[in-house]
């Protein structure tokens, strides 16, 4: 449930202040109706988490995981080869958009597919602008080397030469299948943690042992490969995701604690998950009856081992199935279902920036801010009971698209079968290294970062005078 909305813009930065604000919500909502607070890692925020575990002993900080996961994608984009493969499709998506009529012959070549997506989402632009670009790959080069092409104007324009370039460049797109590669099981982990629908507390700690396995999968397990890639994952999950919440939730998930017979020997996972039940439980008593009901639950006794139950392990939501099957563990069951309704990230909260921006429109900017925060309050829960009225119970988050986001990439990046030896056409032995070689493309591997960056912050387009901010645009991705 929506409460309300503070406008902090002018003391977010001070921890010290955002802690006495969230404090006060805490106190009005009753501290023993609170489990977690959810914010994003900025530092005012990681001090003001601090101050209100401190203060609140049963309850936790958590850090949004959508804004940490982002974060990681940040991070991998900005290994300087991902980084240069990112900054030239900038350029290249700069110089067609900003141009009508090319871009009216691109739409020709791709059928009316566009290179971007417009979308609700921000998050993860550079990956999913390269996925388009790479969907088009074959139909952006046969444009480039068309007579259509050669004979315009923009062939013979100094960017026009730079973009037929990078479209021609073989390691442009063995680079872009490396950052496909590498980020796409993370971008379905962040859809996973971004979505409002069904709460992936009991998931995110398995999605993201599958992410690094898709990524593992799809270098054929050649470390050397990936190593950089796990750095940045693990150094991001390490210090602001692997949270006891997130351990306890995989813990009490029947569809992966049956599964793996090892899991009570991690103590990772064990260790959160009594963290959680001496934090979360405050009376003694009640800790030791969870501790001996746990018995139950890792045996599959009483009703967690009725046929029913066994089946919907994997089919019904967890804490949907706690509910269901849990009436014989009743304090083991009150604590799962308390855990695995939890939400992992503040999405939810940016969403709602909307909703104020379309009731603070441009006709009704004489709100008084009460009135605005009383339409709010009935505009957003009203959305938030039609959603949770929509809601599926019995089908819950499913991690198979994880394993398999990377399966439509069908590019190699190993040197005997990399863009160099495409195809140009099925029926001939012309190939697109053949194409570059007599279009005289040449690219420097050694180029520096500055040089590329004075390249894409120094173009300007002739047709409109001012630059495309591609990084700008909402795309979503297929997962």
């Amino acid at each position: 449930m929506f409460v309300e909305s503070i406008d902090a813009s002018s003391y977010s930065n001070d921890a010290e202040k955002m802690f006495q604000l969230i404090e006060k919500f805490v106190e009005r909502i009753g501290e023993a109706n609170v489990v977690q607070i959810v914010t994003d890692s900025a530092a005012a925020n990681v001090l003001a988490g601090k101050f209100l575990e401190a203060k609140f002993a049963h309850l936790y900080w958590t850090p949004c995981a959508a804004h940490c996961l982002d974060l990681m994608l940040e991070d991998i984009f900005k290994i300087p080869s991902l980084k240069r493969a990112f900054e030239r499709a900038i350029v290249v998506h700069g110089f067609i958009y900003n141009r009508p009529t090319l871009l009216n012959m691109m739409r020709r070549f791709t059928q009316m597919k566009e290179l971007i997506k417009p979308a609700k989402t921000r998050f993860a632009t550079a990956f999913l602008t390269l996925a388009r670009i790479h969907q088009q790959k074959n139909n952006l080069r046969k444009m480039f080397t068309s007579e259509e092409w050669t004979t315009s104007k923009w062939a013979k324009e100094q960017h026009g030469k730079r973009v037929a370039q990078i479209m021609l460049m073989p390691s442009f797109w063995n680079t872009v299948v490396y950052a496909l590669k590498v980020s796409g099981p993370l971008l379905c982990v962040l859809r996973l943690v971004d979505g409002e629908k069904k709460p992936p507390m009991g998931y995110i700690y398995e999605a993201m042992d599958r992410a690094k396995e898709a990524i593992s999968n799809a270098f054929g397990g050649k470390e050397e490969r990936y190593n950089n890639i796990f750095e940045i994952i693990d150094r991001r999950w390490d210090v602001q995701l692997h949270r006891p919440l997130h351990a306890a939730g995989y813990f009490l998930n029947p569809e992966y604690f049956y599964s793996n017979p090892n899991i009570e020997n991690d103590n990772e996972v064990m260790a959160g998950l009594y963290n959680c039940i001496s934090k979360l439980v405050p009376i003694i008593d009640v800790q030791d009856k969870i501790s001996q009901e746990l018995s139950i639950y890792k045996q599959a006794e009483n009703l967690f081992g009725l046929p029913m139950a066994i089946r919907q392990r994997a089919t019904t939501a967890p804490a949907a199935w706690w509910a269901a099957y849990g009436s014989k563990t009743p304090n083991l069951q009150k604590f799962a279902i308390k855990v695995l309704s939890l939400m992992c990230s503040s999405s939810g909260c940016e969403r709602n920036w909307s909703v104020f921006e379309h009731i603070h429109s441009k006709k009704r900017n004489r709100l008084d801010q009460k009135r605005l925060n009383d339409l709010v309050f009935v505009k957003y829960n009203r959305a938030l009971k039609r959603r949770y009225d929509m809601r599926d119970i019995l089908d819950p988050i499913s991690l198979k698209n994880i394993d398999e986001s990377n399966e439509w990439l069908l590019g190699r990046i190993d040197r005997e079968l990399d863009e160099d030896d495409e195809f140009v056409f099925d029926d001939d032995i012309l190939t697109w290294g053949d194409v570059a070689t007599a279009s005289g493309v040449g690219e420097n591997e050694e180029e520096s970062e500055e040089t590329d960056e004075e390249d894409v912050d120094g173009y300007k387009s002739n047709d409109e005078g001012q630059d495309y901010d591609l990084l700008g645009v909402d795309v979503e991705d297929d997962c």
